[in-house]
């Protein structure tokens, strides 16, 4: 599957390349660009909470340390993917590095796109390499078997809920819910606290947003967006049935301007106390126990709720990758090493607090008490969530191509970005499910299509 796989997607990174580089031509450079002196790099990077945290300590713990001036872009996920799939594509070096994930790496990798790291990584033994988990490291490894970027952290999906609520309610969770006793709870809280959310999920478009948890749950109910024969199947009953359970919870029970709401806005939710259950990213449980969060102590983490699978969560990481045009390689690595280190997770630990270590990458996090007692709470969850995270057979069928939350093609992240916004359209009560889906349908075919005459 691997080796058909390859060549579909040879064919299709040519397509993606040409697409890619006119629409940055188009969008134009802006900026500035590299100074060249080994002195400076620039980085472009999403806008999650930890990561604005390292943009808070870099200048005292790195550039007084090595000398070398990192200028941060920082924009919101949407944002962030578009300028860098522009800059990476154009080659124009702009960016030394940016902020890509498991999706992109392999693409990203395959064009030429990206700067080898496996030069550095055996060179730096203090970067130690080998305690980056394997399904993190795995997931960042071309197809010529270098890895291609190294990861600030990565992180799998679960169940988040308000313990105090559910006891003060005599309601119970399962140790490992199924979906449908998820929105049976959802119902029973809002019935007893009427201002509060039963669960907040994400309704905002975007391949990365809406598409990420929603795919889970189309995964575990046994669909799929194509089978092994490259045909879509998004009007298929078990995507239907997913895409209609996922867009009715949040409608029903879910938080106000759901339409609107990723994760940003569901993690402020849930700090502020507004719902009693979130499903996302593993990498939040950090933000809602930290020491200045009003909910720290009274959250809950269980898996990922399945229906027909044993296991549901998705795999990804925030990963560090050098630009292949890049004239500050070496400068850009130092960064990168110290940026995903166990130093760096040491620093934060000291001055920010345990529970929000960029975790989920090295397994010597996983072994330090100081960690384990701070992330008592959520760190055996997550844990095991990246390790029970199958990116090869996530459902019920044969995949043409890997993902979890995404299909690891390049036309995917349009795919996905329109879909989402006949999902989110849905979400906001402006179409039905089924026309959703039709016109989601339309657009995966035209995908398979270009597959299936290869």
């Amino acid at each position: 599957m691997r080796t058909c796989q390859s060549r579909r997607t040879a064919h299709a990174l040519a397509a993606s390349t040409a697409a890619l580089t006119l629409l940055a031509a188009c969008a134009g450079a802006g900026g500035g660009g590299s100074s060249g002196d080994g002195d400076s790099i620039n980085v472009l990077m999403v806008n999650n909470p930890q990561m604005t945290q390292l943009q808070q300590l870099t200048e005292e713990h790195f550039t007084e340390k090595t000398g070398i001036t990192v200028n941060f872009s920082v924009l919101p996920e949407n944002e962030v993917r578009e300028r860098i799939s522009q800059d990476f594509a154009n080659q124009s070096g702009q960016f030394d590095v940016a902020t890509i994930s498991n999706y992109e790496t392999p693409i990203y990798s395959r064009n030429g796109w990206l700067h080898s790291l496996d030069e550095y990584v055996e060179a730096d033994a203090d970067y130690a390499v080998d305690d980056i988990l394997e399904p993190i490291n795995l997931s960042l490894t071309g197809e010529d078997g270098q890895l291609y970027a190294q990861p600030f952290y990565g992180e799998s999906s679960f169940l988040m809920y308000r313990t105090d609520v559910f006891e003060e309610h005599g309601l119970t969770m399962p140790e490992r819910p199924t979906w449908q006793e998820v929105a049976d709870l959802a119902a029973q809280v809002e019935e007893a606290e009427p201002e509060m959310a039963g669960i907040c999920l994400r309704g905002l478009p975007g391949w990365g947003e809406v598409i990420a948890p929603l795919t889970t749950v189309v995964n575990t109910f046994g669909g799929t967006w194509f089978d092994a024969d490259w045909q879509a199947r998004l009007t298929d009953p078990e995507f239907v049935e997913a895409t209609e359970f996922y867009v009715n919870l949040v409608r029903e029970h879910g938080e106000s301007g759901a339409a609107q709401a990723g994760y940003a806005e569901c993690l402020n939710n849930m700090v502020q106390g507004n719902s009693a259950m979130w499903y996302d990213a593993t990498a939040g449980a950090g933000s809602l126990e930290a020491d200045d969060s009003p909910v720290a102590g009274s959250i809950g983490y269980v898996p990922a709720p399945v229906e027909r699978t044993d296991s549901s969560g998705w795999l990804y990481t925030w990963a560090w990758g050098i630009q292949r045009a890049s004239e500050n390689a070496d400068a850009a690595w130092e960064f990168i090493s110290w940026a995903s280190s166990a130093e760096y997770e040491e620093l934060v630990g000291e001055n920010l607090g345990w529970e929000n270590v960029p975790a989920g990458k090295r397994a010597s996090t996983y072994e330090d008490p100081r960690y384990q007692e701070a992330a008592a709470a959520f760190y055996e969850v997550t844990r095991d969530a990246i390790a029970e995270a199958d990116p090869i057979d996530p459902g019920v069928q044969e995949r043409p191509a890997p993902g979890v939350q995404f299909v690891t093609i390049p036309e995917f992240a349009d795919l996905g970005t329109r879909v989402s916004q006949e999902i989110s359209a849905a979400i906001a009560g402006r179409q039905s499910v089924a026309e959703a889906l039709e016109n989601a349908q339309g657009m995966a075919e035209d995908v398979a299509e270009e597959y299936q005459d290869r």
